[in-house]
């Protein structure tokens, strides 16, 4: 099950910094409106982004009102095998990853494997969706962590494991947070996060994939 562990740290001078960036973005605020739940010497850098962060949501909820979408985004990543070494390039949009294996499957360990990306992939979703959530409830956050693990058996699918799977099975995840909010407003953030995370959401619910094979220079599908 994922758990959710908190603390609380502090340092001077952090209440200047909040305020200031409160102060920057209030343009983008109704009056009177406050950007975060504030404490005594709060400690500046994650809430200070924050302040950034829901002045973005609000900027972003603002425009999708004047303009909304007709469509939903297509979204695409390819992956291409280098020669002689098999290392798997992915690319997505203007960025690149490489995943690859370890030495006992001839890779290189030039990069995670697929399934290690899947959990990263998650971790990372999880991470980000608790600073838009925190932001737009305005709960304080000093720092934040999400860790993913999960089980895959290499002996999957062999004669007695037949019935393991062969994908990464009991996922589960621990968020390491540090806030002043209470132990009340931390569950309702996790909660919100859970309800509001795409990739949590996919991996907990099942989907369709459709594939094809198409032959290099040849008009034929298989």
């Amino acid at each position: 099950m994922p758990t959710a562990a908190t603390g609380s740290r502090s340092s001077a001078n952090g209440s200047s910094a909040s305020q200031q960036n409160a102060a920057e973005h209030d343009s983008a605020l109704a009056p009177g409106e406050v950007l975060l739940e504030t404490a005594e010497n709060p400690r500046p850098g994650l809430r200070a982004y924050l302040a950034v962060k829901r002045a973005a949501l609000l900027a972003r909820r603002k425009a999708l009102r004047t303009d909304p979408p007709t469509a939903p985004h297509r979204l695409r990543a390819r992956t291409s095998a280098e020669e002689r070494s098999g290392v798997r390039r992915i690319r997505i949009r203007h960025h690149q990853l490489l995943s690859d294996s370890p030495p006992d499957f001839a890779g290189y360990d030039l990069g995670p494997a697929s399934p290690e990306i899947q959990l990263g992939v998650l971790s990372s979703c999880l991470t980000h969706i608790f600073l838009i959530q925190a932001a737009d409830l305005r709960i304080p956050l000093d720092s934040l962590e999400v860790e993913v693990e999960a089980d895959q058996d290499p002996r999957a699918g062999q004669k007695g494991f037949e019935q393991v799977p062969i994908y990464p099975h009991n996922i589960t995840y621990t968020v390491h947070l540090t806030s002043p909010a209470s132990k009340e407003r931390i569950h309702e953030l996790h909660e919100t996060v859970e309800r509001a995370c795409p990739i949590y959401n996919l991996l907990t619910n099942p989907q369709h994939i459709s594939g094809r094979v198409v032959l290099t220079g040849s008009p034929e599908q298989i």
